[in-house]
């Protein structure tokens, strides 16, 4: 990290201050992992709180202080004056204010604060005096890690930090298994397991958390499953209906467009999700190899991410979202197959 940017941070977190910080709309491990991490960092120096536009999946519940997280979505009023009080914002796992859905995005615009930003996905916007953005890191959660011992302070850092930290970047990686994972990924998470995380316990409450009805949406998804094997490529759809025959609560289809891009000779993967209430199509690309699922998604559908993993969306119908993502595909046909070769 910026030695000139971290000196400036330290001097500016030298006194007490008022510090809210803010993540991402449907906020996932890494998101509220290095939100809670931040936040048991700060609470006995700063006046500090946690600010989510939605709330987490049930997964997540059990994390160090979530209690303590204020959900815009069910109390904007007392959210938005806390971050109109506050003499700074962190940002953390997002890059454009934008991906904190419309009510988050307009507070944030209006208010005035030192924005510091910590983040790890592909071309940030300009809104932060400070903005620590690495797209090598595996997740924000390692770069929390990397902010704390910037700082100076990983003495500081205890159980439930360690924990939280821990979380976001196990989320983040797949459990280990994606590129991002480095060495240096390796030697944060053994600090943190010194530090007191729980590996195992950590990873059942996030991996082992299942309700029978996310089970059978599972199989209702895995059912919808299409090949489309000339393309090296499989997507998944789940209409409304389908989820909420299925009980859906939010988190449920998490990791569920990972088992397309595990089929053998599979390069790339799409799940569709139906969300009435936004009046959105909800996407996840995957991707093995060279070829980018972020300038996929920003190219057709308003999204982006990393090279591998990215989201978007689509205000049309699930069939004419469906249709139009096979009328684009042919055009990276030659970009998929040649990802496929070098991948093996």
């Amino acid at each position: 990290m910026d030695v000139t940017k971290i000196s400036e941070v330290k001097a500016l977190l030298n006194t007490s201050k008022s510090i809210a910080i803010v993540c991402h709309r449907n906020p996932d491990g890494d998101a509220y992992g290095s939100s809670l991490a931040l936040y048991h960092f700060f609470k006995k120096t700063h006046n500090v709180s946690v600010i989510s536009p939605n709330d987490c999946p049930v997964f997540l519940k059990w994390l160090p202080s979530e209690k303590e997280i204020i959900v815009l979505e069910n109390n904007e009023k007392k959210a938005k004056t806390i971050l109109q009080e506050a003499e700074i914002v962190f940002t953390l796992d997002f890059n454009a204010f934008h991906r904190t859905g419309d009510k988050t995005q307009k507070i944030l615009e209006d208010i005035s604060p030192t924005f510091i930003m910590i983040d790890h996905h592909q071309q940030p916007d300009d809104y932060a005096k400070f903005i620590f953005s690495d797209t090598s890191k595996s997740s924000t959660c390692e770069m929390v890690y990397d902010f704390i011992e910037a700082l100076g302070s990983t003495d500081k850092i205890n159980k439930e930090i360690a924990t939280c930290i821990y979380t976001g970047i196990m989320t983040d990686t797949g459990s280990f298994r994606f590129p991002s994972t480095t060495s240096r990924t390796h030697y944060i998470t053994a600090n943190l397991l010194e530090k007191g995380a729980n590996n195992a316990k950590i990873y059942n409450n996030v991996m082992d958390n299942n309700s029978l009805s996310k089970m059978k949406l599972l199989s209702k998804a895995l059912d919808n499953l299409v090949l489309l094997q000339d393309m090296k490529t499989a997507y998944i759809t789940l209409s409304q209906r389908e989820l909420n025959n299925f009980n859906f609560e939010k988190g449920d289809t998490e990791g569920f467009v990972n088992y397309a891009l595990s089929i053998r000779n599979v390069v790339f993967a799409v799940i569709f999700i139906e969300d009435k209430m936004q009046g959105i199509i909800k996407m996840s690309f995957r991707s093995k190899g060279t070829f980018s699922v972020n300038e996929f998604a920003r190219n057709h559908f308003n999204g982006g991410g990393h090279t591998n993993a990215a989201g978007g969306r689509s205000e049309i119908s699930l069939q004419k979202t469906v249709q139009n993502f096979l009328e684009i595909i042919p055009q990276y046909k030659e970009q998929i197959h040649e990802s496929y070769d070098k991948e093996i």
